[in-house]
């Protein structure tokens, strides 16, 4: 069994931004990564310094080759099946059926969505279907957005996208409006709708039970988050609620409730874009060092 001062558990970009500040300190670092990252349907990344616009899939590629060029990263493509141990012995497991062991693990598996169930929805989730505002709003280019409740949060969405456009509401039955609400959102200029939806087609195109088309040139919704994979509840780190799903518990060092277990990116914070997961990624690599040369802490 090969070993490793660090096994990172997904290589989008937290894992890679954790993984950059690790090799560049000359530790082994191995990334076991199962090549699923959250915004693969995405064609353009924006609202992250120097690569806004930019294809996702090119800034990850980018990243990726910048890492292999340091001698001490290893990567792998497959899936982490299971973890287990404690500090300074952790055992990785993949799909494959190899064994690594590390004396560090982060978590930096990314989410999984659970969209309304909607027609339509899914297939034009990240193309016409968007969650953050501040990563697509400007290209709708202030023109018709609609909002489809999920949640609390959907309200929140409601209330904030007419800084981009003209917004509907649409509560598609998934919740009731109090008057206090309903005069804010009116306040904003947000529309209310309380037919059903029907399906989605088009480009962001909403067809209501009542057979009326309403046209939109985005459509916006909160979907429910939960980890990836079962890697964090396996190993017994804590996972805690938020309005926008379940995450990885941790502390400031980005470290969970297991020692030598850190995580970080979507798993392990909320809100969610690209520039914020680099960020706590480039934190949680820092941190994670920090705890190899001091041992006590």
């Amino acid at each position: 069994m090969k070993n490793y001062d660090v096994i990172v558990v997904g290589g989008s970009y937290a894992g890679m931004a954790a993984a950059l500040q690790l090799v560049r300190a000359r530790r082994s670092v191995l990334v076991i990564d199962a090549g699923k990252r959250r915004n693969r349907a995405a064609s353009r990344s924006h609202g992250f310094l120097s690569q806004d616009g930019a294809d996702p899939a090119v800034i990850a590629s980018t990243a990726r080759a910048q890492l292999e060029a340091y001698p001490t990263l290893s990567w792998v493509d497959d899936l982490v099946v299971k973890a287990s141990g404690s500090r300074d012995a952790f055992t990785v497991e993949q799909a494959g059926g190899e064994v690594y062991g590390a004396r560090r693990l982060l978590l930096a598996t990314g989410v999984s969505d659970t969209l309304p169930n909607v027609n339509g929805l899914a297939e034009r989730w990240g193309t016409s279907v968007f969650h953050c505002p501040y990563c697509h709003g400007y290209e709708l280019d202030q023109g018709q957005i609609g909002v489809i409740a999920a949640s609390s949060v959907s309200v929140h969405q409601a209330q904030l996208l007419p800084e981009w456009g003209s917004v509907t509401f649409l509560t598609n039955g998934v919740m009731k409006l109090d008057e206090s609400t309903l005069q804010d959102l009116s306040a904003r200029g947000v529309t209310v709708e309380a037919t059903g939806i029907d399906r989605i087609e088009g480009h962001a195109d909403v067809v209501l039970t009542d057979g009326r088309g309403l046209g939109f040139a985005g459509l916006f919704t909160a979907p429910k988050n939960a980890p990836s994979t079962s890697v964090a509840e396996n190993l017994g780190c804590v996972l805690v609620e938020t309005p926008m799903g379940t995450q990885i518990q941790t502390s400031e060092t980005k470290e969970t409730d297991i020692a030598g277990v850190f995580a970080c990116g979507d798993v392990a914070r909320v809100p969610h874009s690209v520039s914020l997961a680099v960020a706590d990624g480039a934190w949680a690599g820092a941190q994670i060092h920090r705890s190899l040369v001091w041992r006590s802490s």
